[in-house]
């Protein structure tokens, strides 16, 4: 009987972690960064400046280095730059240095 019991308690545990790894998932796959618009004070982690490094510590509104996740697909509705404009906006910034 011991036996049983510990097999169904494995068997409950492992569909409960493979449920919430597919939430997790999904959730984020749901999600984009969005920078320039967040508030101050309300990022949700580390700046791409690298002058601070966790949520809430932007100190200055609408920062282009500071994100927010918004619902994927908004970040343009909301005047933003996703992930990959920032990513061509320093490539850009980079070859006019040189």
């Amino acid at each position: 009987m011991k036996q049983r019991t510990f097999i169904a308690t494995t068997a409950v545990a492992l569909l409960t972690g493979l449920l919430a790894t597919q939430s997790m998932t999904a959730n984020a796959q749901a999600k984009e960064k969005c920078y320039g618009i967040a508030a101050a004070g309300q990022n949700d982690c580390a700046n791409g400046m690298g002058t601070h490094s966790c949520q809430g510590q932007s100190k200055v509104a609408n920062s282009a280095d500071d994100w927010k996740y918004v619902a994927k697909g908004e970040c343009k509705n909301m005047k933003g730059m996703t992930a990959e404009d920032k990513k061509m906006m320093m490539k850009k910034d980079d070859m006019m240095k040189k």
